[in-house]
């Protein structure tokens, strides 16, 4: 190994790990002053949803080797990582969390309960008959973790849930399909990675295939959803949407979302619930023992010198 030295976002961090004799924890994150010996830094973890410069600390480390992220997502590292470097993302931290919020939002949104919230506020009994989520066919478009996460949770309301993913596999069908499955679809949620096949993907003829009244639900990436094609549905009334995630992030104030109809916003909290640190540790300190004894790594998206491969 190259770098003896771990960087962790946080001084209590290092209580909750078991770190190899021949590793040593250092903190750092945006604010703090700069590692004493940035040569020796061998394993990052950024801060989660940290700001830019959590990332772009990456290219003065001349001996990273490892950069441990601890979201799902890594679009945004992708950019400034080195091709010396490898890169392993969160697969499986935020499983449960965004799972969770994911079914939150569609009974939120199907039953109405932001309607009951405001009625509640003006002092009204607004009696209001909504949608069951029972009965509904439900369209999962991403078969990663999150996405069969999502499913597993949604199977006891007594749905019909499709997986959708890049390509057809085991209960898995592929992407290829959606144009025959979203006319039939009641909510389309969406849990895909952002890259350039997703980015966008999300667009008008997406949107206009979806049936009348359809709930569409975005756990994944703002980007993934082109928002003016969005806008033009809500505002026309026809679809439902619920949204974790937007495009721009966060969503400026005067933003048109804000008071668009038909919609339900939540500020990108899907993995971040109490369930996140204990899955975040147990997996930082899994990794750092593969590191030590230099065993392959858990969850890699990029390898050194510039190989790629999925996430395992």
């Amino acid at each position: 190994m190259r770098g003896r030295l771990v960087c962790l976002p946080f001084d209590d961090w290092a209580d909750h790990l078991s770190v190899a004799p021949s590793l040593e924890v250092v903190v750092w994150r945006p604010g703090l002053p700069p590692v004493t010996d940035p040569a020796a830094v061998g394993f990052y973890v950024p801060q989660y949803m940290g700001p830019p410069e959590a990332l772009e600390v990456l290219g003065p480390l001349p001996g990273l080797e490892v950069v441990q992220t601890l979201t799902a997502g890594y679009d945004d590292v992708l950019a400034l990582l080195p091709d010396t470097v490898t890169l392993c993302n969160a697969r499986g931290v935020h499983d449960a969390s965004t799972a969770e919020l994911a079914v939150g939002l569609v009974l939120a949104s199907l039953r109405g309960i932001p309607e009951f919230v405001r009625a509640q506020q003006r002092g009204e009994w607004a009696h209001l008959a909504r949608p069951a989520l029972a009965d509904r066919t439900v369209v999962v478009v991403g078969a990663g973790s999150v996405g069969r996460a999502i499913a597993d949770r949604l199977a006891p309301f007594e749905v019909t849930v499709t997986l959708v993913g890049r390509t057809a596999r085991d209960g898995v069908l592929g992407r290829a399909t959606l144009e025959d499955l979203l006319p039939t679809a009641d909510v389309v949620v969406l849990a895909v990675p952002l890259t350039p096949e997703t980015r966008d993907m999300v667009d008008g003829g997406f949107l206009q295939r979806m049936k009348d009244h359809a709930l569409l639900v975005n756990v994944s990436r703002g980007p993934v959803v082109r928002t003016e094609a969005l806008l033009h549905e809500l505002q026309a009334e026809r679809l439902w949407a619920a949204l974790d995630v937007t495009d721009p992030e966060p969503l400026p104030q005067g933003h048109p979302l804000w008071k668009a109809p038909q919609l339900l916003l939540s500020p990108h909290v899907g993995g971040d619930t109490s369930a996140f640190l204990p899955r975040a540790w147990e997996l930082i300190g899994r990794q750092l023992a593969r590191h030590a004894a230099g065993q392959p790594l858990d969850n890699v998206v990029r390898r050194r010198h510039g190989g790629r491969e999925e996430a395992r």
